[in-house]
């Protein structure tokens, strides 16, 4: 491979991308664009739920209970009804989704040491939230319930129950549980397989349709020459990118890497190689820019988004879901990326991984080069 065809044909795209305003918008202000949408934007925490209650009794005991369910984190009374039948009209119209209905002896069955019931109503249509909702209100209850057994026990003179089971949960590598720290990483994944694939799916489909790959196959340049020199640019704007998204999710959400800096960029450069022999493949291919560059939408963003561990977990997926998930390259380097940003692993644990992306690279990259040795170059 002579280097100094490999510069001249790296020149040459560099000037196409200069003189293509699209193709430039792709490469920094999509990518700009996405870790602000997803780090502001998209959340998978449950809080603040919207909670209404309707207070039958009217008594200390029930308003203690409701200040200090509107003094969690976790929920927010935004109303007070005066009847049940006001209820409905709250859950439908999406106002709350979560309310609870103080019946009038509440506060009669607790200072007689009776059974006080609470009823809460749900909006279940979202499962996800409405499950987490509950897990929320049942242990918010738990805690109330705790209090009063202990307070009757003072007064009856007795010791303080201690359970037989004490659980104390330590949360590791996310202290906060903010999906934050989650998202902002995963999202890298995401921005690389875009700019990567659907920039790369053009270079060589452009050539195909301006009529100039005659011209190309005249020179004395070979296959591997040609794509050398045809990926390089888009690989460093990619790492232009990484080093971006790095800043941003460090300086605008907090959210910093706890393993090494070297071993990120490595990774990075792999899963970003993968993406780049993916487009041109896709380009050579369809020799189509439009269609080529619909097919890598498909193909990287779709798959890197909902199949990948990121925004739903493979482990409850169908099995032939898991099975084409373990042919996303997403799906390692954002093991990875939870490795590097959460858990401080290291190349030893993450070896799998990085040598899954290579694979990868080198097969792609094999395909684009025997395609493109068909054609002729």
């Amino acid at each position: 491979m002579n280097p100094a065809k490999v510069e001249a044909v790296i020149r040459k795209e560099f000037y196409h991308l200069l003189r293509d305003v699209r193709s430039l918008y792709l490469a920094f202000a999509l990518p700009l664009l996405l870790i602000l949408l997803f780090g502001y934007a998209l959340s998978l925490d449950v809080n603040h739920i919207r909670t209404i209650v309707v207070d039958h009794d009217a008594t200390p005991a029930s308003r203690d209970l409701i200040r200090k369910l509107d003094s969690s984190s976790y929920f927010d009374v935004v109303a007070h009804p005066g009847s049940i039948r006001e209820v409905d009209s709250y859950l439908d119209e999406g106002q709350a989704l979560l309310a609870i209905v103080i019946p009038p002896d509440f506060s009669n069955n607790l200072a007689r040491d009776r059974e006080a019931p609470l009823q809460v109503i749900l909006d279940g249509s979202d499962p996800n939230y409405a499950s987490i909702a509950r897990g929320y209100i049942n242990a918010f209850l738990e805690n109330q319930n705790l209090r009063l057994l202990d307070d009757f026990l003072n007064r009856q003179g007795r010791e303080p129950i201690r359970p037989p089971l004490e659980g104390r949960i330590r949360v590791w590598f996310n202290e906060d549980l903010e999906s934050r720290n989650f998202i902002i990483p995963g999202n890298i994944a995401v921005i690389l397989m875009i700019v990567g694939a659907m920039l790369t799916s053009l270079v060589v489909a452009r050539e195909y349709e301006n009529g100039t790959l005659e011209t190309i196959k005249s020179l004395p340049l070979n296959t591997g020459e040609f794509l050398a020199g045809k990926a390089i640019p888009y690989f460093i704007i990619g790492m232009i990118d990484v080093l971006i998204a790095i800043l941003m999710g460090q300086f605008l959400f907090g959210v910093t890497m706890k393993s090494s800096f070297w071993l990120m960029i490595l990774a990075s450069g792999l899963y970003l190689a993968v993406a780049l022999t993916l487009g041109l493949l896709i380009s050579i291919v369809l020799k189509s820019q439009l269609v080529a560059n619909q097919v890598a939408v498909l193909v990287t963003y779709l798959p890197s988004l909902l199949l990948s561990n990121f925004v739903f977990p493979i482990l409850n997926m169908p099995r032939p879901l898991q099975l084409l998930a373990q042919f996303v390259p997403a799906t390692y380097y954002i093991r990875i990326l939870s490795g590097v940003y959460l858990k401080n692993l290291g190349f030893a644990q993450l070896w799998f991984s990085l040598l899954v992306l290579l694979i990868m690279f080198l097969v792609l990259a094999l395909a684009s080069f025997f395609a493109l040795k068909r054609e002729g170059i």
